[in-house]
């Protein structure tokens, strides 16, 4: 829900066609335990994840980080509590420790001061109402693009959250 100005006493109507498809995103901020700076690694898909597809963008992550280890917060996804999941992981523990974040603290999740930048005022996804899936996957790129171009940033989120990882 955003606001909008109008003129005394005539509501403003959003029209759209309400087709109802749906993309998902995730991503992951990674801050370098050595100081050697941050990457916004991210993926976008259309419809939902499901613990096969989260476990897939876990194995892209270990490429992306070049098979650096890493600690993962997350939040309470069904996908993340699934048994499937807690086996994988526990499969991966020479690189890969999963952490959950508490119950209905998102302001914990740095991730989520990223989707507050992409969807609050002046950002890509903020009152975009798309006429197709690709327009407004096509507008997320773009403003994961331009996270990633500026540096302070991903460190910004991580400050936000208030988590002391060093």
């Amino acid at each position: 829900m955003r606001s909008t100005w109008a003129t005394r006493g005539r509501t403003p109507v959003l029209v759209h066609h309400f087709n109802w498809q749906r993309a998902s995103i995730a991503a992951a901020l990674c801050f370098g335990s050595a100081g050697g700076g941050c990457q916004l690694a991210f993926h976008v898909q259309p419809g939902s994840y499901n613990t096969q597809r989260l476990i897939g963008v876990l194995e892209e992550l270990r490429r992306f980080l070049g098979g650096q280890k890493a600690t993962l917060l997350w939040d309470g996804l069904p996908a993340h509590r699934s048994k499937a999941m807690a086996a994988w992981i526990a499969s991966q523990r020479h690189w890969l420790v999963a952490e959950r974040l508490p119950a209905y603290a998102p302001e914990l999740n740095p991730t989520e001061a990223l989707w507050g930048n992409l969807k609050g005022k002046g950002g890509e996804l903020a009152y975009l109402a798309g006429d197709t899936l690709e327009e407004v996957i096509g507008a997320a790129q773009r403003g994961i693009e331009r996270v990633r171009g500026t540096p302070h940033l991903p460190y910004s989120f991580l400050r936000h959250s208030g988590l002391d990882l060093w």
